[in-house]
C-alpha cells in the first residue's frame, strides 16, 4: 500500500486457536509513532498469557494507547480491561471511558503505518489493522480463522461478502495474522 508508512512493529503475543471446547482469540502488539496499540485482547487461558509477552517486550499494561476489537465476540475481547482507560476502537466508533464517539473505522489512520479497513465477513462488524512493517504490510484480521481457513466461515452472514472482503485483503498484505491460527504468507492455497 503505497500511502501506507512502513515503519511499525508486530508481535504476536497470543497464538489464537479454536480446539473446543478451548478458545483463545490472536492478541497483537502493534507499535509506531509513539502509539502502542493491543488488536483483539480477548480469551485466554490465562491472563498472564497477554500479560507475560508484554512484560518480555518491554510494555506495561499503562504503556498502551489504543486497543483495537476486530469485532464484538468475547474470544476478541473479553480482556479489554487489563488496559487503563483508553480509545477503544471498533467497527463504528472510538469509546474512551464513558465517551462514545460514532465514527465508521473504514480508512481511519492510527499512525502514519496503521490504517483500519472495515471488512464485514466473519460478523457484519469487522475491522481488519492493516499495518505497514519494513518487511511487510501485516492484515491482522478474523477474516481467516487459520491460514486454512476455513474457507466456509460457519458465522460469516454472507459468504460473497467474506470472499470480496478477503480478496480486498490479499490485494494489500504480505502477511496474515489471523483470528485463531499462526501468521501466514497468502499464496494460491489461501482460501478466498
Amino acid at each position: 500500500m503505497a500511502d501506507l508508512s512502513r515503519t511499525a512493529r508486530v508481535d504476536v503475543l497470543v497464538e489464537g486457536y479454536a480446539r473446543l471446547p478451548h478458545v483463545a482469540g490472536t492478541v497483537t502488539l502493534v507499535r509506531d509513532a509513539g502509539r502502542t496499540i493491543v488488536v483483539d485482547p480477548g480469551m485466554v487461558a490465562d491472563r498472564e498469557q497477554i500479560l507475560g509477552p508484554l512484560r518480555e517486550l518491554g510494555v506495561a499494561p499503562g504503556d498502551v494507547t489504543d486497543v483495537v476489537l476486530s469485532h464484538h465476540h468475547l474470544d476478541h475481547t473479553l480482556n479489554v480491561a487489563l488496559f487503563p482507560v483508553v480509545p477503544v476502537h471498533d467497527f463504528q466508533s472510538v469509546i474512551e471511558g464513558d465517551v462514545f464517539t460514532r465514527r465508521p473505522a473504514d480508512g481511519v489512520q492510527l499512525t502514519p503505518a496503521v490504517r483500519l479497513l472495515a471488512t464485514p465477513g466473519h460478523t457484519p462488524q469487522d475491522v481488519t489493522t492493516l499495518v505497514g512493517t519494513p518487511d511487510d504490510v501485516v492484515a491482522l484480521t478474523h477474516l481467516w480463522w487459520t491460514g486454512e481457513g476455513p474457507a466456509d466461515d460457519p458465522y460469516a452472514p454472507d459468504r460473497d461478502q467474506l470472499r470480496e472482503q478477503r480478496e480486498r485483503v490479499l490485494d494489500l498484505a504480505t502477511l496474515v495474522v489471523c483470528a485463531h491460527g499462526a501468521p501466514f504468507r497468502p499464496g494460491a492455497s489461501t482460501p478466498r
